[in-house]
């Protein structure tokens, strides 16, 4: 931003001289033209004076015309310099209002102005984000509240709780590389703290790939080490698990978390599932009246050459804000199939803590198709998408399908 105000200021100075230089040498060989004249014409009448060739009183006669001509060019010279000065005002001030005009139009003077709005209010954004004091910040505040934050590191240094924030502001927004990064170099300069470590293992796990998920594991355990009761560390553990298809090791974390999970949480009927505990109809009901918040049943179809052509890649159902961030309010990674399938999604499929189907009135639902295994960074897959759901009632229902 900056750099393109002294780049426009740098071109328009420039431009500036070379106009003055221009019309400063031309007036320059204009003056010297009439002055060589005048030496070399009264050189000459000199030389035929001594020679004899020319009287005194002819000679005196004969240069007093050639000053008086040379005077006259003179006047001619400056009063045609005089039209040439101004033309070089006038397009000075033409190039000063036409790279004002362009930099307004190009943009970058809002980003200036967004740019200094962000610095004044970097602590009311902060007071307002991090303390929950007064309103939630808005998409545009969010984005000045980040500006602001890397502004401070580069100035200041590196700092893990603004790296930290970035971070989150980065995942909430699916700028999931950005995200892991921004995590990592607050780790760099906090390595045990919890809540980083967390947020950078739902980074990770949201990234998918197996590089991703030994990461994920090894910030995880790290959580454990210090907080051996961490409900989001355990979560996490079992879906890493079952990602790697270690269906020993997730048995283990479910069955290690459940008895963590009050039974008015969103994630204690998930963990249900996963164990086998609702096999019966009675269990199956009593669960899902323990489920709170709101859900959306999705009863999802996908045609037989898709499954095909998909059966080594993955399913994603997610639901989006239509009024918010683009990061998935609930997810399901599930194996692709073929035929028609009912797909819940809950407050218990959440990406990030904070941001679920509780935080939003208006959502769209998804189902794609994806070879890379991410949700986020693969929009090339086919995909389909509902029109604009409203929470009219905590529970909706739909049906999509997937053709080629």
């Amino acid at each position: 931003m900056l750099m393109s105000l002294s780049f426009a200021a740098a071109l328009m100075l420039v431009l500036i001289l070379v106009l003055l230089l221009f019309f400063r040498r031309k007036g320059v060989e204009v003056q010297l033209s009439p002055l060589v004249q005048f030496e070399d014409k009264l050189m000459l009448l000199s030389q035929a004076r001594d020679n004899g060739e020319l009287a005194e009183q002819d000679f005196v006669l004969a240069a007093t015309e050639l000053k008086a001509q040379y005077l006259q060019s003179q006047q001619v010279q400056q009063s045609a310099a005089r039209p040439a000065t101004a033309w070089v005002l006038a397009t000075t001030a033409f190039i000063l209002v036409g790279t004002l005009a362009l930099y307004s139009q190009t943009g970058h003077f809002t980003q200036l102005q967004n740019w200094q709005t962000a610095q004044q209010q970097l602590p009311t954004y902060g007071e307002r984000a991090l303390l929950n004091q007064g309103e939630p910040l808005t998409e545009q505040e969010i984005e000045l509240f980040a500006l602001a934050l890397r502004t401070k590191i580069s100035k200041e240094g590196d700092d893990a709780v603004a790296w930290f924030v970035i971070g989150r502001i980065w995942l909430s927004k699916g700028m999931l590389d950005d995200a892991i990064e921004a995590f990592e170099k607050a780790l760099a300069l906090t390595p045990n703290r919890v809540n980083v470590l967390i947020s950078y293992s739902q980074a990770l796990l949201v990234g998918s790939g197996e590089e991703n998920l030994a990461k994920a594991a090894l910030s995880l355990s790290k959580v454990l080490q210090q907080e051996p009761e961490n409900a989001d560390a355990l979560s996490m553990l079992a879906m890493v698990a079952e990602e790697r298809g270690d269906k020993e090791q997730a048995q283990q974390a479910w069955q290690l978390l459940l008895p963590k999970l009050d039974k008015t949480d969103p994630r204690y009927a998930l963990v249900q599932q996963k164990l086998g505990l609702t096999s019966t109809p009675e269990q199956g009901a009593e669960s899902a009246a323990i489920v709170s918040g709101r859900q959306v049943s999705v009863q999802l179809s996908i045609s037989p050459e898709l499954a095909e052509k998909y059966k080594t890649g993955t399913l994603f159902v997610f639901a989006k804000a239509v009024d918010g961030p683009p990061l998935p309010l609930a997810v399901q990674k599930l194996a692709v199939f073929n035929g028609t399938q009912t797909i819940e999604l809950s407050e218990a499929q959440a990406m990030q803590p904070g941001w679920t189907l509780a935080n939003a009135e208006r959502i769209q639902i998804s189902a794609r198709l994806s070879l890379s295994g991410q949700v986020l960074n693969d929009e090339n897959g086919p995909q389909v998408q509902s029109d604009v759901l409203s929470f009219s009632e905590p529970k909706l229902s739909l049906s999509l399908s997937l053709q080629p």
